[in-house]
């Protein structure tokens, strides 16, 4: 059945991420996500956070990251290469299926992503060389 979701209101439940780095624990992280819906083969998800994200890929499909609030780069490997976008409130893309990336956002960001399962994480400095 159909239902609408105030994203505000469920940001304001949770609390940012600050310092987030490529070792932040699920722990540490718990209350700074919100999966808002199922959708395909994963969910709708949103929260807030400041630092550097783990490597994560999606081999179940393409991501969307729409940046609600604040700025991030967010990298993008495929292949031989490493692409950087720069993105600000307002914005999107879509990250092919498979392709790692990760996020920076020194400044802060909230974000909002279509995310399949599974999703693969990676603390190394290049994950397409394991």
């Amino acid at each position: 059945m159909p239902k609408s979701i105030d994203i505000n209101a469920v940001l304001s439940e949770l609390t940012p991420l600050t310092g987030r780095t490529p070792y932040t624990t699920d722990e540490e992280s718990a209350n700074t996500f919100a999966r808002l819906e199922e959708y395909n083969n994963g969910a709708v998800f949103t929260g807030s956070f400041d630092g550097t994200s783990e490597w994560e890929r999606h081999r179940g499909g393409d991501e969307l990251v729409h940046i609600l609030k604040g700025e991030t780069e967010l990298t993008i490997l495929s292949g031989n290469s490493e692409d950087v976008l720069v993105l600000k409130g307002g914005m999107l893309t879509v990250v092919p299926q498979g392709c790692w990336h990760r996020f920076h956002a020194p400044d802060g960001v909230t974000v909002l992503t279509v995310t399949p399962q599974p999703t693969d994480h990676s603390d190394e400095d290049d994950p397409r060389q394991f």
